[in-house]
């Protein structure tokens, strides 16, 4: 992937594209993820704020991460479509969805976050690097050490 990536709502309100390609790519399986997200969880996209540009009325929530950092949940005020997130121990990055991608096969998880927690129903895929938790460092030392 070497153009970046395009998403929206539900109802079209709410445009979204990033100029960057993905640092990391993760299914969530937290509490807060399957619960914002409907489902067992919620696949993630990281990069550069500064690479994400959105169009039409965002409405946020708020709430704390197990690590106490506060993450900000972006949908469609008219829909409700989970669009994307931020994390204050995370300034500068995006967290897009990837169920609100035009083409969500543009991207491909690389790991599982918080497996520990995926529902008995909720496959979790064992050819992908799986932590029971968030990994020590959080997404900030994946990154990292992912070299992107």
């Amino acid at each position: 992937m070497t153009d970046g990536f395009k998403g929206g709502c539900l109802c079209g309100a709410v445009r979204f594209e990033s100029a960057a390609d993905p640092q990391i790519v993760a299914h969530c399986h937290c509490v807060d993820c399957r619960k914002s997200s409907g489902t067992g969880h919620g696949t993630h996209i990281v990069i550069p704020e500064d690479a994400f540009t959105v169009s039409g009325d965002v409405k946020f929530y708020d709430h704390p991460a197990d690590s106490g950092n506060i993450v900000s949940r972006g949908f469609c005020p008219n829909c409700g479509s989970a669009l994307y997130s931020k994390n204050s121990g995370m300034p500068g990055m995006v967290f897009p969805r990837a169920s609100s991608l035009d083409d969500p096969n543009v991207v491909t998880p690389q790991m599982v976050v918080y497996a520990s927690r995926a529902p008995a129903w909720d496959y979790v895929d064992p050819a992908l690097p799986s932590f029971s938790e968030m990994p020590e460092g959080g997404p900030e030392k994946i990154i990292a050490e992912s070299g992107q």
